[in-house]
């Protein structure tokens, strides 16, 4: 299992594309690009405009699915695909710890007032092997 969460870390600690999925307010799935990473714990962040519609529909429902791990797809080897549940997060700290500079082009810094994050907890992770039709399951 230790092997299993360090691929899972591995695929998923750099900065990405990845693709996140919220429960829009009439029960449907919406998935959008964000750009994140997960940390070490393999928590999951990303940042967010705190007005944004995944915003209000995490806050509705904190059920998420991302899709990571495929940097490019013509030397892709694995996937990920995480269940889990999200949460706004907007303290000070946490917003200053994930700031980096590309974020400039979308907020004024890590104190703009529409600055935060969205976290995380995966209670699912599937590994997947391009070759393989049977992904390996981490579980926390």
């Amino acid at each position: 299992m230790a092997d299993l969460r360090q691929r899972i870390l591995n695929a998923t600690k750099e900065m990405q594309l990845m693709n996140l999925a919220t429960i829009t307010e009439d029960g449907k799935p919406w998935t959008r690009y964000m750009v994140g990473n997960a940390d070490e714990y393999l928590i999951f962040r990303f940042c967010t405009h705190l007005e944004s519609r995944k915003v209000a529909q995490i806050r509705k429902n904190p059920n998420i699915h991302i899709c990571a791990g495929v940097h490019d797809l013509e030397t892709a080897e694995q996937w990920v695909q995480v269940e889990g549940s999200a949460e706004i997060v907007t303290d000070e700290q946490s917003r200053h710890a994930y700031w980096y500079d590309e974020l400039k082009n979308y907020f004024s810094g890590p104190d703009d007032p529409n600055y935060a994050l969205i976290v995380i907890k995966p209670s699912l992770i599937e590994f997947g092997t391009m070759g393989s039709m049977t992904p390996e399951i981490w579980k926390p």
